[in-house]
């Protein structure tokens, strides 16, 4: 009889979803004042990444922007920001974005996202 047979073998648990970080991650807390206007506690990773995203290209510094990077990854950190119009981002943001990541903005205003969204 061969030693492997009477080990249990654990299967293989699915990957962590969400850049390999477990459900109920936090946000580090360097990232509370580009979060003033929300409660800090209560934001989630994955229900808010679009305003986590806008507000930490827009106004975080290089280590927050890596840790986006880590998080979400590139490809689904481009995926999000093209999903989003140019007026999310200040315009050096979004001049840096295009050079880093190759992403292409939809240019369109804010009202006309809202009437999109709205079917009006």
């Amino acid at each position: 009889m061969s030693p492997v047979r009477n080990q249990k073998i654990n299967p293989v648990s699915p990957p962590p979803k969400f850049g390999g970080r477990s459900n109920g991650a936090k946000l580090p807390e360097s990232f509370r004042p580009l979060l003033w206007s929300y409660k800090f506690s209560e934001i989630d990773p994955e229900k808010h990444k679009k305003t986590i995203i806008v507000s930490v290209l827009n106004y975080g510094d290089l280590d927050q922007w890596r840790w986006l990077i880590k998080t979400y990854g590139k490809k689904q950190l481009k995926q999000i920001i093209e999903s989003l119009p140019a007026s999310e981002f200040r315009k050096p943001v979004a001049a840096l974005l295009s050079l880093l990541l190759g992403v292409k903005f939809k240019y369109a205003s804010r009202s006309d996202k809202i009437r999109a969204e709205r079917n009006i």
